[in-house]
């Protein structure tokens, strides 16, 4: 019995090191050091010395964003018209399900098959983003980030994402010159993470949203880049709240499906989640130990000896 319970040991040694190894990605996202690629206030800061607010822009003065059809509906006619009227001069695309494929069947004839099959129309709404930004560069904003003021600072910068709490970027606001390397590769490993997790939000997020395209940053910024593949980081002071920050966010999420609720109230509840886990854990060790060791009955040859 002692050889079950160390086989049991094993198992678990085995499941815990290899839980590990697939989330480690993940894990180190949580310790990343973007110091290396951090835009510093001083260059973007309104009042910024001239040696930085008269650069050349490298970026393509093109807004990007994505909506269903072009009836955009109400609460984001706001956000949107900010970014407009600051940037008359910018062409603007609006990306809709019927162009978004119309474009991708035209560029990218060998990604239309996952482009159908993607599960959530959010997902094409992801990665239209990102096909758009290798193809043609600009600024890609989500319909709910309104703008504060100009935006032709960032296009100092190959590429720009803005960084997110507690860990990794997001893909609600990116810049990029056309064919920048990081888009090329993001593009071109898509199919490798089109997966179907057992929660819709974790499919999303995973396969195509924020948690994507984190882990590929993640291992992008791990190699030897070359200055114009850099990946170029906008803190939060700079992203709202903040005198001289670029944007302000509106109510959005509107994709969120309802298990999403579940992920933000864990989220929300870490060390709660904790305890339980060790509880649970605590609790099937204490069975499989008790399984193991817990009393016999009497056999018939100790029945007769009794008896005898």
């Amino acid at each position: 019995m002692r050889r079950a319970f160390i086989y049991f040991l094993v198992v678990v040694a085995v499941a815990l090191g290899y839980g590990v190894y697939s989330t480690s990605t993940l894990i180190s996202l949580l310790f990343e050091d973007v110091s290396h690629d951090l835009i510093p206030k001083a260059e973007i800061d309104i009042d910024a010395p001239e040696q930085f607010s008269k650069r050349p822009p490298l970026v393509p003065k093109i807004i990007h964003q994505t909506y269903k059809t072009a009836d955009i509906p109400d609460k984001w006619k706001a956000p949107q018209k900010e970014c407009l009227d600051l940037h008359p001069e910018y062409e603007y695309k609006l990306w809709t399900d019927d162009s978004a494929r119309e474009f991708i069947e035209k560029e990218y004839p060998w990604f239309l098959k996952t482009f159908d099959g993607y599960d959530h129309p959010i997902m094409r709404a992801d990665v239209i983003r990102y096909f758009a930004l290798r193809k043609f560069g600009g600024i890609y904003i989500d319909l709910d980030v309104g703008c504060k003021r100009k935006l032709d600072p960032l296009l100092a910068y190959p590429s720009v994402a803005r960084k997110t709490d507690p860990t990794g970027i997001s893909n609600d606001f990116m810049s990029a010159i056309p064919e920048h390397k990081f888009f090329v590769h993001v593009t071109e490993v898509l199919q490798s993470y089109d997966r179907h997790w057992v929660m819709p939000y974790i499919t999303i997020m995973a396969s195509t949203g924020p948690l994507f395209l984190s882990i590929i940053w993640k291992k992008w910024i791990g190699m030897d880049l070359e200055e114009s593949a850099r990946v170029r980081i906008l803190m939060h002071p700079e992203q709202q709240h903040q005198a001289w920050s670029f944007f302000k966010v509106y109510k959005g999420s509107s994709w969120h499906t309802q298990d999403a609720q579940t992920i933000f109230w864990m989220r929300t509840h870490v060390p709660h989640m904790v305890v339980g886990v060790v509880l649970v854990a605590g609790l099937l060790g204490y069975t499989v130990y008790w399984v193991i060791h817990r009393p016999r009955g009497y056999s018939k040859v100790d029945k007769g000896n009794y008896d005898a």
